[in-house]
């Protein structure tokens, strides 16, 4: 088995070991590694060995197995970590043990899941909700003991022993445990800072539901800084179009979006009453048949029928004595109105025909529409109704 020396040293970035085992020269497994396998929801460490880029590290039954880019030569592997990508996991890694201790001490809310991700990570919490105020007073309390500066150390323990573990753990054996003093005692094998300075600042992005829990996704360090960087030059081009301060654009943006929200309302409410005159207006114009009908044909190239549409149809068939046809020819789709004295109910009319030729609709006595698998399929429809 491979001896794991990130166990005692996260810092530790070169090493040389000697090569136990190989398949293709390219799966390489290593007496001692310091290169940390995906797991526990922490990514594996990438950099080299013998300059050969690592891109993966698996835990497997032998022991570790680092992933090539190419066959290595020799029984020698100088190996080299990539640090800042270390660095950026221990200050994530870290970071989620205290945001998680942290959030026990003031709301005895677990963490029942961890997941590192390129961007940004996330813990699973036991509840259901997770209000603003609780995530203030969790980034607030998180943040001072990362000022604080607290020793995070290394012990192990048998698993039989006794002790105060944030989760007690299902391993038998011996365990590790990172310890932040005065806070927090977890069975980890992550890689993690010494001290929580090292931690840098600590953010809460956002918080979604799932499963009944919450997931909280969170920020450490460079991410954080980072993230904040950008969320400011994006707040700040907010505030250039508004020409305000950073302070004064959400509310700007709020009164006007509200604004633009009672111009849509106004302009629908318009575009309606003008479809109902135009329907009203088609209604006078049309000539009726000889079975009394008066009938109207929309025909449209392309394209998905509108309200505007809709409230032209209504108006032009609640005059009474009318048929109301619109088509599509791309996508193929046909919408029918009909007035209460048309003699026909245009959903139980209409839905057979789509499904005889293939397409789907349906809808009431007055309105219904549905689409067609060609625009060939529009023709015996209109002729069906005498539009032809």
């Amino acid at each position: 088995m491979t001896r794991r020396l990130y166990y005692d040293d996260s810092y530790l970035i070169e090493f040389r070991a000697t090569v136990l085992d190989t398949e293709d020269r390219c799966r390489v497994v290593l007496q001692e590694t310091a290169f940390y396998p995906s797991s526990g929801g922490q990514p594996f460490d990438m950099g080299s060995i013998n300059g050969i880029a690592v891109t993966d590290v698996v835990d497997g039954d032998a022991g570790i197995v680092h992933v090539l880019a190419s066959p290595i030569a020799g029984d020698t592997a100088d190996c080299r970590i990539d640090w800042p990508r270390r660095f950026d996991h221990m200050q994530q890694h870290t970071g989620q043990h205290l945001l998680s201790a942290v959030i026990v001490d003031l709301f005895g809310i677990p963490t029942v899941a961890f997941h590192m991700g390129a961007e940004s990570s996330s813990i699973e919490l036991g509840t259901p909700a997770f209000n603003v105020e609780q995530i203030r007073a969790a980034v607030k309390r998180a943040n001072e003991i990362v000022f604080e500066n607290r020793p995070v150390t290394v012990s192990y323990t048998d698993a039989s022993a006794p002790s105060d573990l944030r989760k007690p753990s299902e391993r038998e054996g011996i365990l590790r445990i990172i310890e932040i003093e005065g806070l927090d005692r977890s069975a980890c094998g992550g890689t993690h800072v010494r001290h929580t300075g090292e931690i840098g600042p600590i953010a809460i992005r956002k918080t979604e539901k799932l499963r009944g829990n919450t997931r909280l996704e969170f920020l450490c360090g460079s991410r954080a800084v980072q993230r904040a960087r950008s969320d400011y030059e994006q707040l700040s081009a907010v505030a250039q179009v508004f020409s305000c301060t950073l302070d004064d654009a959400a509310g700007l943006a709020a009164s006007g979006i509200a604004r633009l929200q009672d111009s849509e309302k106004a302009r629908q409410k318009l575009a309606g009453e003008l479809a109902q005159a135009r329907g009203r207006q088609l209604h006078q114009e049309t000539v009726p048949g000889a079975d009394g009908l008066r009938r109207h044909w929309k025909r449209l190239p392309s394209g998905s029928f509108s309200e505007e549409i809709r409230w032209e149809a209504q108006s032009f068939t609640a005059q009474g004595k009318a048929l109301y046809l619109a088509t599509s020819e791309n996508p193929a789709a046909v919408l029918l109105a009909a007035s209460p004295d048309a003699g026909l109910a245009a959903g139980e009319w209409l839905k057979p025909r789509l499904t005889q030729a293939g397409g789907r609709g349906g809808g009431n006595a007055q309105m219904a529409q549905g689409s067609l698998p060609d625009a060939q399929n529009l023709k015996p429809i209109a002729e069906a109704l005498s539009f032809l």
